[in-house]
């Protein structure tokens, strides 16, 4: 399947995710090139969004490993399902096989758990391989991660090496915590998804949300626009903007103005810290509110 910039676009905005011409550029290179892509940005821009929009645009599975401090082969790759291997010694113990039979199966690819990484490889068709935040794993891990992704292939010791079927769509999110390496950089393409302007947000949350009233998502997106030029530790993504957007529905809120301590009390789903809540009193609430009226 061939897809041009244009209809990249276009298939994004079916599935619902709202994306530049930068994007769509990258969405193409990246099958072109057959280069993973990484995606920079605060948390709540949507970067997650654009791997699970992928997947339902290339009608393919969404293969997700969560990084975090600590990750290692046993998590991300593989890891042998002892229990089963334990049984199966049993069995095998009562049927009188001999050591080298045992030692010969015992490895065989029927014990083996398949962990994202391997998973993502071995599928016969390519899948969306989304390893999320990167920037939360060690330098350790990372450094695994760019081997598998150079050569595409895994090495297990008791196996034998897994080449990759069909090359995933690798698609890495970092926040920005940590450094990534040169190395890890030079292999990918690279994106940074920054906050959306008024109008690529109104478009998002009514793509996301279609039963909303337009008035009401107009004001909700005048509202968070202005609400993230105060002074705050977090400032809302627009994650944060469906999510208050939806609430407000829920709530049967059709206007901004006609509650200003409903509004307020309602700001947990756009404000995350308590600095940020003490920091927006009703009386911000009310201002901002008639602004984006």
């Amino acid at each position: 399947m061939t897809l041009d910039r244009g209809a990249v676009l276009e298939r994004l905005g079916a599935v619902g995710y709202i994306a530049d011409a930068q994007l769509a550029t990258a969405i193409v290179l990246m099958r072109h090139l057959s280069r993973p892509l990484l995606i920079e940005g605060e948390p709540g821009v949507g970067k997650t969004e654009v791997a699970k929009a992928l997947a339902a645009v290339f009608a393919t599975p969404l293969i997700r490993l969560q990084c975090y401090e600590g990750l290692d082969a046993n998590a991300a790759v593989y890891e042998w399902d002892y229990q089963r291997q334990l049984l199966a010694i049993k069995i095998w113990e009562n049927e009188q096989r001999t050591a080298e039979e045992t030692e010969r199966h015992i490895f065989d690819e029927d014990f083996l758990l398949k962990r994202p990484l391997l998973k993502a490889i071995t599928m016969a068709t390519p899948p969306v391989l989304l390893v999320d935040e990167i920037d939360r794993a060690d330098e350790e891990f990372e450094a695994y991660l760019l081997e598998v992704l150079s050569d595409f292939q895994i090495s297990i010791p008791e196996f034998g090496t897994v080449t990759a079927t069909a090359v995933p769509y690798v698609v890495l999110t970092s926040n920005g915590t940590r450094e990534l390496s040169d190395a890890l950089r030079r292999r990918c393409l690279y994106h940074y998804v920054d906050l959306p302007s008024e109008a690529k947000e109104l478009r998002i949350v009514v793509a996301r949300l279609p039963d909303i009233d337009r008035g009401l998502a107009a004001q909700v997106v005048r509202f968070v626009q202005a609400l993230r030029k105060e002074d705050l530790l977090r400032k809302p993504g627009v994650a944060e903007t469906l999510d208050w957007a939806a609430a407000l529905m829920g709530l049967g809120v059709t206007d901004l103005r006609a509650d200003a301590e409903a509004l307020h009390e309602g700001l947990m789903c756009l404000l995350k810290t308590r600095e940020d809540q003490a920091a927006i009193p009703v009386e911000v609430v009310e201002r901002l509110a008639g602004r984006a009226g």
